[in-house]
Parts: structure tokens; C-alpha cells; sequence
């Protein structure tokens, strides 16, 4: 009998610290709910559109980014594409905020940047860096990226098309940029006057530089 009222005293004891425990707990879960939500919201892993802090500052500077590539675009696709940015993504484990969509002139409907064609895909990420380097050109004191290098891509495109991808290299170029091109489209040869060709001997090797 001695023994079961020592078993109740000490059971008592420990339902006593436990519902201690589970006050402090409950009261430091209150405590901070607020900021753990903002952490979440920060982080990008609370709220409907999952978007982390940084990603929301990097929102606005890819924003400029997309307006300016799309007056190069607007060029390169004869009026046809213009790039748009969106918060939807294609999958919904993926934090939005830097996603694409394509904007069909010829049928007023956005798609995703997936469905574009090899060539389209190619002057669209032409279009987007030639972008960026226009806004950290107004955005880093007036640093100018005047030298770009661009390594094939020119093979997918249709002869109208390239006409008009080079059309906008060749503006750069009067306005005083350095543009290299690293491509085997035997076309380009008659249009790029100063090249480095690289010709193979024999099959195997070795291969001769022309200025």
C-alpha cells in the first residue's frame, strides 16, 4: 500500500512537470508565430506564391531586363514574340517570381517559353542578354558590357530569320560594341568581313588558323 501511494506521488509529480512543459511550450509557440511566419515568407516556403525575399528584389531588376529584350526581339521575330513575366509556374513545388511566358502577337495568347522552336529559343536568349547588358549598363554607373561573344545558335535559324538576327549584331556593332561570333553557318563568312577561320588538314589533325 506504502509503495502504490509512492507510485502516485511520483506520477503526480511528473503529470505536474509535464503540463509545466507543455504551457511554456504553448506560450512560446504563441510567442513567436509572427515571426516565424515572416521567416517563412522571407524564405519563400509560406504564403500562396513562395516567392523568397530575394527573389521578390530580383522580380523587379528582371522585369527591366525583360523590356529592354524585348525591343530586340520585337526585331529579330519581325513584330511576332514579345517575352512577358509571370509569378505562375509551371509546377507547383517551384517558387514563382522569374518565370517566362511568350506572347504570340500573330494570336494574342501567352505561352510557356518551352514551346518555342530551336531558332526562336536562340534569339529570345539573345534578346534577354542583350537585356541585361543594357540594364547593368544604365544601372552600374554607366558601365557599358561592350564586348559579347555568341556561340552557335545561328545554324537553327531560317534565312529570314538570321537576316534579321544579324541586322541587330550589326546595330551593335555601329554603335560601337565588340560582338564575336563562333558558328560553322557557311552563310555568315560573306557577312563578317574581319574572322578567324579554323580549318582541319586531314581527319586526324591538325587544324590551321586563318586571320
Amino acid at each position: 500500500l506504502d509503495r502504490s501511494a509512492v507510485r502516485v506521488a511520483e506520477f503526480d509529480g511528473c503529470r505536474a512537470r509535464l503540463d509545466e512543459r507543455v504551457r511554456e511550450s504553448t506560450e512560446l509557440i504563441a510567442g513567436t508565430q509572427e515571426v516565424v511566419r515572416l521567416a517563412g515568407l522571407t524564405a519563400g516556403t509560406a504564403g500562396t506564391t513562395r516567392m523568397p525575399l530575394v527573389t521578390y528584389v530580383l522580380r523587379y531588376w528582371f522585369e527591366q531586363v525583360v523590356a529592354e529584350a524585348n525591343h530586340r526581339l520585337a526585331a529579330m521575330s519581325s513584330g511576332r514574340y514579345l517575352l512577358e513575366r509571370t509569378d505562375d509556374t509551371a509546377r507547383a513545388s517551384t517558387r514563382g517570381g522569374l518565370g517566362l511566358r511568350v506572347v504570340d502577337t500573330h494570336t494574342g495568347l501567352a505561352r510557356e517559353a518551352s514551346s518555342l522552336s530551336g531558332g526562336e529559343t536562340f534569339y529570345a536568349s539573345l534578346a534577354l542578354a542583350l537585356g541585361l547588358a543594357d540594364v547593368v549598363r544604365g544601372q552600374a554607373g554607366g558601365a557599358d558590357l561592350d564586348t559579347l561573344f555568341i556561340d552557335e545558335g545561328f545554324g537553327t535559324l531560317d534565312p529570314e530569320t538570321l537576316d534579321a538576327v544579324m541586322a541587330v549584331i550589326d546595330e551593335l556593332r555601329e554603335r560601337g560594341r565588340v560582338v564575336g561570333i563562333v558558328s560553322h553557318v557557311a552563310e555568315l563568312k560573306d557577312r563578317i568581313g574581319e574572322r578567324i577561320e579554323v580549318r582541319r588538314t586531314r581527319p586526324e589533325g591538325p587544324s590551321t588558323l586563318r586571320v
